[in-house]
């Protein structure tokens, strides 16, 4: 990707993506060991516009990918859920942190 405005959108996590060169972003919890500055490689590339053209995948695009580097994993902000019935005494809270990928594109 070379000009500002090319683009790409990939598949990755059951989530789709739009992504740019140089751009850093949060995807779902990515399998395996990784190290800071390892290369991802996204194979999912359901669109991708580059100097104008726009190419469109019938799922996926063949023989496109897309390369990030690893940056760091963690887990995402608490979200607390509440289950409440009125007049009942039902009252129910949780909490979750959802694992995280952070990735730089290439």
């Amino acid at each position: 990707m070379k000009n500002s405005s090319d683009f790409s959108v990939i598949k990755t996590g059951g989530k789709q993506y739009v992504v740019k060169a140089g751009e850093s972003l949060k995807v779902e919890k990515l399998d395996g060991e990784f190290v800071k500055g390892d290369k991802v490689v996204f194979d999912q590339v359901l669109l991708t516009s580059i100097g104008g053209k726009v190419v469109i995948g019938a799922p996926f695009i063949e023989g496109a990918t897309v390369e990030a580097s690893f940056e760091e994993q963690g887990r995402n902000k608490k979200i607390v859920v509440i289950k409440y019935r009125q007049k009942s005494r039902y009252f129910k809270k949780n909490g979750h942190k959802q694992p995280h990928t952070k990735v730089t594109i290439k």
